[in-house]
């Protein structure tokens, strides 16, 4: 993967909310088998579903609770001026975001037939609040449906390679395409329909959060299909390439954040009843499919065995 060093990167589609966030929930911890309520509204790339108390809070609190961040540095750090912006996780992590965004907005509207509405990430440290409570580091990024919001500590992409083997760069991009997936959801009304399903059959619960999981990893691969063609404001790349080893990188987080490999890094015995996020096979082979297609009319995971 190169990205394009002359590409602008448009910080406004980021909140640098570091240092003013807030936070204070435990548990959730990586893995959708790894604690936390099982209804997948809140999205989040390893089992960051958030706990009952925390999603009912957010239906009360409102939106934008982690303030308004200061962008100060991180326009300064990230603008052309800077030579070295790309060395930068919070310049790169904002050029994902360009690109990912930048190809949704076209393709959402000639694949669903639905316009897109951009939404920020917030990056924040420790902790943070949102729409849909209070957020510790400990949940790993997560989608906030109630503010439309993407949540990350960058800290989260060194236990990633530390902790669950994926050093590869490439999965970054594949974490902030799989939240941003769950934006698509959002918006397509999808994870409306999976709730209301939710409620009407607790008992698939789990199965229909996996389901919605994996749709986000195949849409996370459709975007990769396509990260090449993605284009600043003034119509420069974004990426100057894409090769198969950042696509394997991909497939390499895609597994170690399996529930099955969670559930075994954890000392517990692998149970698919406790599956909220799929395994590592299946979340290899619906990024896969997202990839080999390009297609997001592709990605229903929702017919037939998941």
């Amino acid at each position: 993967m190169t990205l394009n060093e002359n590409a602008d990167i448009d910080t406004s589609q980021v909140t640098d909310a570091r240092g003013s966030g807030s936070g204070g929930l435990g548990g959730g911890g990586f893995g959708g088998s790894g604690g936390g309520f099982p209804i997948p509204v809140g999205g989040g790339l390893l089992g960051t579903l958030l706990v009952l108390g925390l999603v009912v809070a957010g239906m009360f609190l409102g939106p934008k609770l982690y303030g308004d961040g200061d962008n100060g540095a991180i326009n300064e750090t990230c603008s052309t001026a800077n030579p070295d912006r790309l060395q930068n996780a919070e310049c790169r992590n904002a050029l994902y975001i360009n690109s990912i965004q930048a190809y949704w907005q076209r393709a959402a509207p000639e694949t669903f037939g639905q316009p897109y509405q951009k939404s920020d990430t917030v990056f924040f440290s420790q902790g943070v609040n949102t729409a849909c409570g209070a957020a510790d580091s400990g949940v790993g990024p997560f989608y906030c449906p109630l503010d439309k919001l993407v949540y990350i500590d960058l800290s989260f992409y060194d236990e990633l390679a530390t902790r669950f083997g994926a050093k590869g760069q490439f999965a970054q991009p594949y974490v902030l395409a799989h939240e941003y997936g769950h934006h698509l959801q959002n918006l397509l009304g999808t994870s409306d329909q999976v709730r209301r399903q939710q409620e009407r059959d607790p008992n698939n619960a789990n199965e229909l959060s996996v389901r919605l999981e994996l749709q986000a990893d195949c849409l996370a691969g459709v975007w990769a299909k396509h990260a090449t063609e993605t284009t600043d404001a003034k119509g420069q790349p974004i990426f100057k390439s894409l090769t198969q080893e950042d696509v394997n990188q991909a497939l390499e987080a895609a597994a170690a954040i399996g529930d099955d490999m969670i559930q075994k890094k954890s000392g517990r015995p692998v149970d698919e009843s406790q599956f909220t996020h799929g395994s590592s096979a299946q979340r290899q082979q619906w990024f896969n499919n997202g990839y080999s297609s390009g297609d997001g009319k592709r990605c229903d995971t929702f017919s037939g065995a998941a």
